[in-house]
């Protein structure tokens, strides 16, 4: 018998005498429970979500209500306003109250006309990825605030979504120690499928290089379930519901 044939033999038997051990392991389960083993999978009736919970949406108001008690349970920090106008003035009043001294935000058309910089004259201030020289990365992770529009939100889970490219880095929305996102209201949604299903129109090769779920500041648990805020990423976050 040639060489590789003993081998692939041998690995056969391994296999066999694996597969009969778990075998007598489920078997042994089942006397216990006195009940048959199981060894058809489950029928599923439906693929997906269910219609009716395609069907399903809140109307605006109780989509709001329902984001910021859901964002809220997880640690984070909403406000509702009317305006771009207002979510710069309460970003600019977060800042001096917190001593924010360095600021950099996504470079989005939402933000550019938005005079944060003028309404935060005691902070310097960054547009992610406007020096071709700028080491980015190293330059969020000094800043006190990241500020970012969000592309969509979901209500029932309470969490903010984030797409990255070249003017709107991850790492403004990873990095900082405050995380202010900018929610209008035409994106938010009820259910979170209702924003995973554009990303499966697109198709693969039109999707973003990062597409980020945000709940709230980061959250770390040890093996004796200590939790600790703030981690691997901002320990404060706002999100803003503009309009």
């Amino acid at each position: 018998m040639a060489k590789s044939e003993e081998h692939q033999s041998w690995l056969a038997e391994l296999d066999a005498k694996s597969r009969a051990k778990q075998a007598g392991f489920i078997d042994g389960i089942s006397g216990k429970l006195k009940r048959p083993r199981v060894t058809a999978p489950p029928a599923h009736p439906y693929r997906g979500a269910p219609d009716f919970w395609k069907a399903f949406e809140w109307p605006l108001e109780e989509r709001i209500a329902k984001f910021q008690a859901n964002f809220k349970a997880a640690g984070g920090h909403t406000e509702r306003l009317a305006s771009m106008e207002d979510a710069r003035a309460f970003i600019a009043g977060k800042a001096a109250e917190l001593s924010a001294r360095y600021v950099i935000r996504q470079n989005q058309p939402e933000l550019n006309g938005l005079g944060l910089e003028d309404a935060m004259p005691d902070a310097a201030f960054s547009v992610w990825n406007s020096d071709p020289q700028e080491h980015w990365k190293a330059r969020a992770a000094e800043a006190d605030f990241g500020i970012v529009v969000a592309d969509y939100a979901a209500a029932y889970t309470g969490s903010v979504t984030v797409l990255s490219s070249k003017d709107k880095g991850r790492s403004v929305s990873l990095l900082p120690t405050v995380l202010m996102v900018i929610i209008p209201l035409e994106r938010l949604h009820t259910r979170l499928g209702e924003i995973l299903i554009d990303f499966d129109r697109a198709g693969r090769e039109h999707l973003p290089a990062g597409i980020h779920f945000i709940s709230g500041p980061s959250r770390s648990a040890d093996i004796e379930n200590d939790l600790t805020i703030g981690v691997h990423g901002p320990g404060v976050v706002y999100a803003l519901l503009v309009g």
